[in-house]
């Protein structure tokens, strides 16, 4: 097969080497050829025969060349003809002879033998040497031919005589295709009988026809395909992802060969059909929509792309070409075997070249086929001056011969047709003589056909032609021509008509011509462009509005239409400064506007420009939103009534959405009396100006009289309008409108408006001069009968006039109206058929052609032709694609791609002008869709997205017909995470900008992840956007999805009014980090003067984003900036530090603050300083000063001591409580808790019964709302069914009596009892207890559900277990209660008891209750599933679940799906509660990735986090923070934000590098977050740097307040250095309270222990309150009130100073006091004293007093213990709260309740059990057997959370009465979920039932019952294999004690649980290090015996 691809290279060689010409001297043979098998003699003489041939073949070479030039032109083609028959003589003698020799050595070799001579080389063997001769002796001859041909082919179109017969018959074959269309037999064709024999006969040859043709093909292109592709991927460069990721923009040729190498399937059929075969201009009836104006001459070939992109110039002098593993080579030298031999061995002699000689060979094969082609691609030249071919080969230029431009001013007219071409051919000398002559100018455009010629000529020389026609000084009434004052007015017409109206004589010889009177200049001056913006700061400047009776109305106007907020806000609201305005008689309307806008104040959109927004000329074309819509109503009524309400197909378009429906109401009643006078001018109509048609229709229906009178009764202006061809309805309008007055009517010569048919439609002369198009078309509306007989009729008239492109209009309507007519046999009249249309129709050929054009009369005849050619192929097309092999069509498809490219290549290069981009545009753009949507691999389509998305972007905005929209924008949002970022960082700002306007349109509907957004967000901030920042309009929606580093990284648009208007309109909606990002950024370009030098106003007119400055840019505005700006700065979120500065600095400047002013101020008063506020006592504004504190202490805001006492509080009040009307209690009511149980009790009920509703909404402790109760107690009667009092009592319910609870009926219980469970601080666990106790042993309780679901988790499992049966039937919601674990395994074993195989969906749809599922049916569920999938649903399930998981369902679940090969990529997916569970040897292997999605985890979900040891926090921390390459370097913001919680928990070194800058401006934030010690002594540091605020003796009032509680960082010697008036007493208050709102708030309780800072607290208040100083003179601060020491702390008081308090002052305190853990015994025994100095001796204290005790009752001697009176449930509970106790003392008190009760211990209750707390320690364990198992079970659930100070026999005792049969049986049978429940008193098993604990059992002991189990029990009673079980929180839970009790296996185990899947060498199947020893029969016997002893309690009941 290899000799035929060798043949067709010889002959290809040959053609090609001869077009070069190339002349080589011979040389012998080399290495390069295959020596032969031939003997040495026939070698010799084939050599000697070889050397003779080339001898003779150079000879007749020479000879022909010298006869050449002797013979005559006209001879030459006889003599090509002869001389390549000798040749072809030759040739044959030496084949016969020499056939075996030539096809084994030259055809074989003929490849690089072949590259040898591209290349230059010398010495290439006889092949070689052979192969230059043959190609140099026949260069002449082959050029020859080629012209010949071409010479013959432009003789055959221009229809002269032909020599050549070939030609001849050529031309004689398509006459005769011309001529059967013409006659009858098409007729008979179309007969059903031969069509039927036709498809048969077509059926029956196609296949075996194609077959063979097939082979042929593949034959015959295989080889050609794969050289021309080769040679191609050499000029070619296709481009490439570089190492950086980016890419060079590729063009259109570059892009489909790219396609071809990675199989995109591109299909060029059609669009080389529509290139070669496409009509000559597509039909339309005119006028209508799908009819252009366009020019009629066309003077560039293709259109200028909108988008900037890089061509590849193919050309055969370019040096930079590819490499050759960059080609088909590549592939074919690496092929095990060769398809193509010719190209391998082709591939073979191009590996063994250079690059340089690569090149060499490239520029020699394009040379060649250049020499081939050019000749071809010439066009034709004009037959006239053709007269031979070997003239048109002379010297003579084409000026000379046929551009006589000398000659064409002297004589007649010229040939129009010649003036085009020399315009064309001969364009140079084309703009000299005749563009630069206006004398030859004139002359031409004196024929109307010529006028093109202006055109062209300002097109090309545009500034010179100007210079020269429009010489003004030189124009004269005699010589000035009409068409030079045309060109002139429109490519000069600012200075035209400049001349006009400033000069008088330039006027009037100007308007001496008539036809000139169409110039209409205007001499009036433009009105100057108006900056809205610009003129509303200026004028609206409403502080410098000082003569208010000079504003003028406009002025108003302009305000409020255009600043109506602040208008509102600042005028409005000011009645003196509206009283003023009304004295002027025109602003009376401003009272009532302002009246109504108060009460209906307006909404505050965003500053909008209708320009933007409301360009409704683009609505039609794309899709807009509803919100859209509705703001340009809102904003722009006029335009938007005229360009939507007035367009019906808009109009139509946007009412079709149900949000625009109200369109249908505000569009119909439309109120057109101000839109007609906007735009119905019919004064400017007069002159020649383009009026809107929707204008003219809305005038002409709406405004009729008008419109008759000014239009269609003024001749002027309807033909000024008639100009646009569009308004030619005018006619028939004006028409109908006038047809009643006179002259009205058309036809019969009259006149129709100013349109008179009879004068003007002269068809005769049609002939001669063409009409324009404004008048055929008046013609064909209003004299159609005479225009169809005319022109209609007139087959010539019809040719005529359709050779202009705006007239084939005609041509179809003639053909419609008056086709000719034939005769038919009986007499009537039929139209002839259109042979090609019933030719296609009846061959049942269904395709995209439009015959009109050719069926129209006159219609071309070869054009018919070639239109039933291409649909012929269109239908063929697929037919013959299916009958060829799937080879065959893979190479045609590759030659029809590889034939585009080179028709790219031509037209780049301007060789041809077939327009191939327009045409293969949709081909390109369908292949790529299915390529995108079919291909996987996304590196392939990031080529496409990345190299050429500027040419896709480009053939998408060529046309609106893109076969899917938006495709390429669609595929960015489908880039994969990892690829994302540089790929959207390398797109076009095009791109970037289709894709942001994509996404606000389709956000809603895209599912894109977050990671997707912030990503795309990071990119368009930190890349583009600083890029162009016109992307920020339209960045909008993205605002909340950007990180405070993107924000930071956005380019200065301070002086940016929409982008400014954007950000605070969307501000308010973000974060609170990136509102301070944005205040950060906006700060960057505000300097100091720009904020002290601001305008009163700077604050409002800057908006929102000034409340997020940084406080050290904050601080700088003045205090009359920030009163003017408060609302502004109120409206948004404030930072405790900037309201406190906002506060003191209002208060310290002004001391004559309003009333409103106030108001306005509202909380932020409680940061004042409270000596500022007092200036106001006795003043209007002090009352509502004092409703402001107020409202501070309802909303839980602290404020200091003073404040209150002075402020608020009457000290006659505190002396007299019950002197206080109602009305003050309601008043006093925030501040009663302070105030202590003392002031409570002098109240009476009279006063507290009105204010009980402000009172229940009041925190009071219990101690405080049981005084209130008892009060209340006479008026309220909480056993009555529906009153509701219990409902009423709200935070008071903390006060109800357990006593009474028991005795209230359920329903009434049920009723409360939602209300009672949102209070705070709600139930205490006696009442709790109770309550449930007494609802849940009602057998109803499964349906009472929704209202118990609030003590849910508080509900004793013994409670539970009997009601869960009905719990599972009864309750529809049973699986959405918020269980807690125990009671949720419960309802899971009886859910799955007869289901013990759970499916994925059953597991599922248990939801909350499938937390209660043991391991075993999880592990079996997990490998059932054992797939990504569903195993990551159940993560997902399991972490969405609204109570906590428990730590051995989150070992359980770790520890199976660590045996899954996936299992790396399940940890995304485990959430923070999981992920944490897993061990540090685990952890610190996560990859960045994997790193980074638990860096998200925590961040989200914090708390469990602060849950973990301080070890593991620290450990975490650091391998995370390495593992994100954080570690090294500046610790900077945005890395600390990044960590959230753990931003404090890194390495000391790596936190000293945080960013200083920072460090200052988010001191208040960084206040936020834990500090160890460490941490704490690094920041106390870092505030004392220069670089911060230096040392602390400088440091000022406003330093302190952004240091605030970080004060107590500080080490005591450096507080002392704080000058001492700077920490003012109200000053250390705040201090306090500071840390204390950080210390209760959801992260400091979680991260710090209270006592970690008290000492420093307790030195700063002594220190500065003078009680460490020697000397320090005495003041009554030393002594605290009441107010202060809740402010403060008691225990930072001295206890001196405590012992001095008043009487009155102490007794209000004591709750307080006796609550203070940080007491130590001395000072409580001296609060004792007191407390006994006011109250007396202890057996007089009431239940209220013991209540208030707390720690002093510690002190009490046991024989003042058992005088006490704890006979009330209240009481007792105080007592059990401590755990400070003795035994004895335990003893003691619980004697002293069984004697106050008068209880036996088996008649103690659950609620009395809860209250006693510790004090059940002190019964003794034999008494603790007697007690009721039952009751003392369902207290159990609080009992076992407390750290019992227990003997091991008591706990035992109590694990016996919980082993009863009646509560929870058998140690052995119980469950986690008991141990769970039991908690600490899990620490009494014994021994031997310990030992013996199973996994389940050990998984539900919970922590403080493993530190509980003495450390010698806890060695014996755990094997290693029992603590291998452990969960990681049990592990961490094991004391020192106990892990030093340990043996080695033992201690290895709990290291295994702290740190599992290590590899250790440590085996725990019962092998040990020690001595082997046997177990003992009888011993084991014993023990159990001893354990049924022990577990066998005496029944108490019994």
């Amino acid at each position: 097969m290899h000799h035929r691809g060798s043949l067709m290279l010889l002959l290809l060689s040959i053609i090609l080497g001869s077009a070069c010409g190339d002349s080589r001297k011979p040389s012998l043979p080399k290495t390069i050829i295959r020596q032969s098998e031939m003997s040495a003699r026939s070698e010799d003489e084939f050599e000697r025969n070889l050397k003779v041939l080339i001898e003779n073949i150079r000879s007749l070479s020479r000879e022909e060349k010298s006869m050449s030039r002797m013979t005559a032109p006209r001879e030459r083609i006889a003599i090509d003809s002869t001389n390549l028959d000798s040749y072809f003589t030759i040739f044959n003698s030496l084949f016969t002879i020499y056939r075996p020799m030539l096809i084994d050595s030259f055809i074989e070799t003929l490849p690089q033998a072949l590259i040898c001579v591209l290349a230059d080389i010398q010495h290439c063997g006889w092949q070689a040497d052979l192969t230059s001769t043959i190609s140099s002796a026949l260069s002449e001859q082959i050029l020859s031919v080629i012209s010949s041909v071409k010479s013959q082919a432009c003789m055959s179109t221009s229809n002269l005589r032909m020599a050549d017969s070939s030609i001849t018959q050529l031309n004689s074959i398509q006459e005769m295709l011309t001529n059967v269309l013409s006659s009858d037999l098409p007729l008979y064709l179309l007969s059903d009988n031969f069509l039927a024999l036709w498809n048969s006969f077509m059926d029956m040859t196609i296949p075996p026809v194609m077959s063979f043709v097939s082979e042929f093909m593949l034959s015959a292109l295989q080889t050609p395909v794969d050289f021309l592709k080769l040679g191609l991927q050499f000029g070619i460069e296709i481009p490439t992802l570089d190492q950086s990721e980016k890419c060079q923009q590729g063009d259109l040729k570059q892009l489909i060969m790219w396609g071809m190498d990675h199989n995109v399937t591109w299909s060029f059929g059609e669009s080389l059909l529509d290139m070669f075969l496409a009509p000559e201009s597509p039909p339309c009836s005119f006028p209508g929509p799908e009819c252009q104006a366009t020019s009629s001459i066309q003077f560039s070939r293709t259109g200028t792309p909108s988008v900037d992109i890089r061509t590849s110039s193919l050309t055969c002098d370019q040096q930079n070409l590819n490499q050759l593993n960059e080609t088909l080579c590549a592939a074919i030298l690496t092929a095990t075997s060769q398809e193509s031999y010719v190209l391998y061995q082709m591939c073979q002699a191009l590996r063994t070249l250079s690059q340089t000689e690569v090149t060499k060979v490239w520029r020699s094969t394009c040379h060649m086929i250049q020499n081939v082609v050019l000749p071809l691609m010439e066009p034709c030249s004009d037959p006239a001056t053709a007269q031979s071919s070997r003239i048109a080969r002379s010297t003579l230029s084409l000026s000379e011969l046929l551009c006589d431009y000398q000659n064409w001013t002297t004589g007649g007219s010229v040939d129009p047709a010649l003036v085009t071409m020399c315009s064309e051919n001969d364009r140079a000398a084309f703009i000299l003589a005749v563009c630069n002559n206006a004398e030859a100018m004139q002359v031409l455009v004196r024929n109307p056909i010529n006028a093109w010629v202006w055109e062209f000529c300002a097109n090309t020389s545009d500034t010179y032609i100007v210079n020269l026609y429009c010489s003004y000084n030189t124009w004269t009434t005699e010589t000035i021509d009409p068409s030079i004052v045309t060109f002139c007015w429109y490519n000069d017409m600012d200075r035209f008509e400049g001349l006009l109206c400033d000069s008088m004589v330039f006027f009037m010889v100007v308007y001496s011509s008539e036809e000139n009177n169409w110039l209409k200049p205007n001499c009036s001056e433009p009105p100057p462009q108006i900056d809205i913006n610009t003129m509303v700061a200026q004028s609206c400047k409403y502080s410098e509005w000082k003569n208010l009776r000079a504003v003028t109305p406009e002025q108003i106007s302009l305000c409020i239409q255009n600043d109506e907020i602040r208008f509102i806000n600042e005028v409005c609201v000011n009645n003196t400064f509206v009283t003023v305005l009304v004295l002027n008689s025109g602003n009376t309307w401003v009272a009532q506007y302002c009246t109504y806008s108060i009460r209906n104040p307006p909404t505050s959109p965003p500053p909008l420009s209708t320009e933007v927004w409301c360009n409704y000329n683009k609505w039609t074309n794309m899709s807009v939103d509803p919100t859209v819509v509705a703001l340009c109503w809102q904003y722009d009524q006029t335009g938007f009534r005229q360009n939507v309400c007035c367009n019906l197909t808009l109009y139509e378009k946007l009412s079709l959405h149900l949000d625009n429906q109200w369109l249908i109401r505000e569009c119909s009643n439309n109120d057109t009396t101000k839109v007609l006078a906007q735009v119905c001018v019919y004064s400017d109509w007069s002159q020649p100006i383009i009026v809107d048609m929707s204008d003219l229709a809305l005038c002409a229906d709406l405004d009729t009289e008008n419109f008759t009178r000014n239009v269609c009764a003024n001749v002027t202006v309807l033909q000024n309008l008639l100009a646009n061809l569009d308004n030619t309805w005018l006619l028939e309008q004006c028409s109908n409108l006038t047809a009643s007055g006179p002259g009205g009517g058309a036809g019969n010569g009259g006149s129709l408006m100013g349109f008179r048919p009879s004068e003007q439609c002269q068809y005769s002369s049609w002939a001669l001069v063409h009409p324009d198009a404004a008048l055929l078309a008046l013609c064909w509306d209003y004299d159609q009968a005479n225009f169809i007989s005319f022109v209609c009729a007139d087959s010539f008239m019809l040719t005529h006039i359709t050779q202009e492109a705006s007239s084939l209009w005609v041509g179809t309507l003639c053909a419609t109206y008056t086709a000719p007519h034939i005769d038919s046999l009986n007499g009537s009249t039929t139209a002839p058929p259109c042979l090609p249309r019933e030719l296609a129709k009846r061959l049942n050929w269904t395709c995209s052609a439009d015959f009109s054009v050719v069926c129209q009369p006159g219609g071309s005849k070869v054009q018919g032709l070639q239109m039933l050619l291409r649909c012929g192929i269109e239908i063929l097309q697929p037919r013959l694609e299916n009958l060829m092999t799937t080879q065959v069509t893979s190479v045609v498809k590759q030659a029809t791609s590889l034939w585009v490219v080179l028709l790219l290549a031509l037209e780049e290069s301007q060789m041809t002008s077939l327009r191939v981009t327009e045409n293969i545009r949709l081909s390109v753009l369908e292949s790529i869709v299915v390529y995108m949507d079919n291909e996987v691999n996304f590196d392939k389509k990031r080529v496409l997205l990345q190299c050429f998305e500027k040419v896709l972007t480009s053939l998408m905005q060529t046309g609106r017909d893109v076969p899917t929209n938006f495709f390429l924008i669609k595929e960015y949002f489908r880039i994969p995470l990892s690829h994302l970022r540089s790929v959207l960082s390398a797109a076009d700002i095009i791109i970037v900008r289709e894709v942001l306007q994509y996404y606000n349109r389709n956000y809603a509907t895209l599912q894109l992840t977050d990671d997707y957004l912030h990503t795309m967000v990071s990119v368009l901030f930190q890349i583009h956007l600083p890029r162009d920042i016109s992307l920020f309009p339209d960045m909008g929606l993205l605002l909340a999805l950007a990180t405070p580093s993107d924000i930071m990284s956005m380019p200065p648009l301070q002086n940016n009014i929409n982008a400014l208007s954007i950000i605070n309109f969307s501000i308010k909606n973000l974060s609170l980090e990136q509102q301070q990002a944005f205040g950060r950024w906006f700060s960057r370009s505000m300097s100091l003067p720009n904020k002290t030098a601001g305008s009163l106003s700077f604050i409002r007119d800057t908006g929102n984003l000034i409340a997020y400055l940084p406080f050290q840019s904050f601080q700088y505005l003045s205090p009359a900036q920030l009163l003017d700006g408060l609302d502004v700065l109120k409206s948004n979120t404030l930072g405790l530090l900037k309201q406190q500065f906002i506060a003191q600095s209002l208060t310290g400047a002004f001391n004559n603050l309003t009333v409103d002013q106030f108001r306005r101020l509202g909380n932020l008063s409680c940061l004042a300083h409270p000596s500022e506020l007092m200036a106001y006592a006795g003043t209007e504004a002090f009352s509502v000063i004092q409703d402001n504190i107020r409202t501070c202490a309802i909303q839980g805001f602290s404020v200091p001591s003073n404040m209150i006492s002075s402020l608020v509080l009457k000290a006659s009040e505190l002396q007299s409580p019950s002197s206080l009307s109602p009305q003050r209690v309601s008043q006093l009511a925030p501040f009663l808790p302070l105030l202590g149980t003392s002031v409570l009790q002098q109240l009476t009920s009279a006063q507290l019964m009105p204010a009980l509703s402000t009172l229940a909404s009041v925190p009071f402790t219990p101690a405080q709302a049981g005084v209130i109760i008892d009060m209340l107690s006479a008026n309220l009667s909480l056993a009555l069914p529906g009153s509701g009092h219990l409902s009423m009592l709200g935070s008071l319910v903390s006060g109800v009596k357990v006593e009474t609870l028991w005795t209230l009926p359920s329903d009434i219980l049920l009723e409360a009892l939602p209300g009672m469970s949102l209070q705070t601080p709600g139930l205490t666990p006696p009442q709790v207890n109770a309550v449930i106790c007494k609802l849940w042993g009602s057998s109803s309780v499964s349906q009472w559900m929704d209202k118990v679901k609030p003590l849910l988790s508080s509900t004793p499992l013994l409670s539970v277990i009997p009601q869960v049966p009905l719990l599972l039937v009864r309750d529809a919601a049973v699986n959405t209660r918020l269980w807690n674990t125990q009671q949720a395994k419960v309802l899971f074993k009886e859910a799955i008891f007869a289901h013990p195989s759970l499916s994925q969906h059953e597991y599922m749809s248990l939801g909350t209750v499938a937390t209660g599922v043991n391991c075993t049916d999880l592990r079996r569920l997990f490998q059932n599933l054992a797939s990504l999938s569903p195993l990551r649903d159940i993560l997902t399930f399991l972490r969405e679940q609204p109570v906590p998981l428990h730590p051995s369902l989150i070992k359980c679940v770790t520890e199976e799906l660590y045996e899954f090969d996936f299992f790396s990529e399940l940890l995304g997916d485990l959430g923070s509660q999981i992920a944490l569970s897993l061990p540090m040897s685990t952890i610190k292997k996560f990859p960045p990735d994997k790193m980074d999605s638990l860096r998200k985890m925590i961040v989200q979900e914090p708390h469990f986090f602060l849950q973990l040891s301080s070890t593991k926090q620290a450990l975490l921390v650091d391998k995370m923070v390495q593992r994100l390459n954080m570690y090294t370097g500046l610790y900077t913001e945005e890395e600390f934000r990044s960590l959230g919680v753990m931003a404090t928990f890194v390495a000391d070194e790596m936190f000293l590098n945080l960013d200083r800058s920072f460090f200052v401006d988010g001191l208040e934030f960084l206040q936020g977050f834990c500090y160890n010690p460490n941490k704490r002594n690094l920041v106390a540091d870092m505030l004392k740097e220069p670089r911060t605020f230096g040392h602390v003796q400088n440091w000022t009032s406003e330093t302190l307040n952004q240091v605030d509680r970080f004060l107590f960082f500080l080490p005591k010697e450096i507080i002392q250095l704080i000058p001492l008036g700077l920490m003012s007493f109200e000053r250390i208050e705040r201090l306090f309270l500071s840390q204390q709102k950080w210390e209760r708030g959801e992260l400091g309780s979680l991260c710090q222990k209270p006592s970690e800072l008290f000492d420093k607290k307790q030195f700063v208040l002594q220190f500065f309150l003078g009680f460490l100083r020697v000397g320090r003179a005495t003041f009554s601060g030393l002594i605290p009130t009441c107010e202060s020491l809740h402010v403060t702390q008691p225990a930072a008081w001295s206890i001196d100073s405590l012992r001095n308090m008043p009487l009155a002052a102490f007794r209000r305190c004591l709750e307080l006091i006796g609550q203070d853990p940080f007491f130590s015994p001395f000072q409580l025994s001296v609060l004792l004293t007191k407390t006994k100095e006011v109250y007396g001796v202890p057996s007089s204290f009431n239940s209220s007093v013991i209540s208030q005790l707390g720690r002093i009752a510690t002190q009490f001697l046991l024989d003042e213990l058992a005088s006490l009176r704890l006979s009330e449930i209240q009481s007792i509970s105080a007592m059990g709260a401590l755990n400070t106790w003795t035994s004895r003392q335990l003893k003691t008190l619980f004697s002293t309740v069984l004697n106050s009760t008068r209880k036996t211990p088996n008649q103690l209750d659950s609620s009395t059990f809860v209250a006693l707390g510790h004090i059940v320690c002190g019964i003794d364990a034999p008494v603790m057997r007697s007690l009721n198992p039952v009751e003392f079970s369902k207290a159990v659930l609080w009992l076992g959370r407390l750290r019992l100070s227990c003997s091991e026999e008591q706990l035992q005792a109590l694990i016996g009465l919980l082993s009863h049969s009646l509560t929870f049986g058998p140690v052995s049978s119980w469950g986690s979920e008991v141990f769970i429940e039991i908690g600490a008193i899990a620490a009494g098993l014994p021994d031997i039932a310990m030992s013996a604990l199973v996994r389940e059992q050990i998984e539900g002991i919970t922590p403080l019952a493993i530190s509980l189990i003495p450390a010698g029990k806890f060695a014996v009673v755990f094997n290693q294999a029992q603590i291998r079980m452990f969960t990681y929180d049990q592990a961490i839970a094991v004391t020192d004690p106990q892990r030093s009790a340990l043996s080695p296996v033992q201690e290895t185990a709990l290291y295994m649980v702290l740190n599992p899947w290590e590899d250790k060498p440590i085996d725990f199947r019962g092998r040990s290090l020690g001595v082997a020893v046997q177990p003992c029969p009888f011993l084991c016997l014993s023990s159990l015996l001893i354990m049924l002893l022990l577990l066998s309690p005496a029944d108490p009941l019994g």
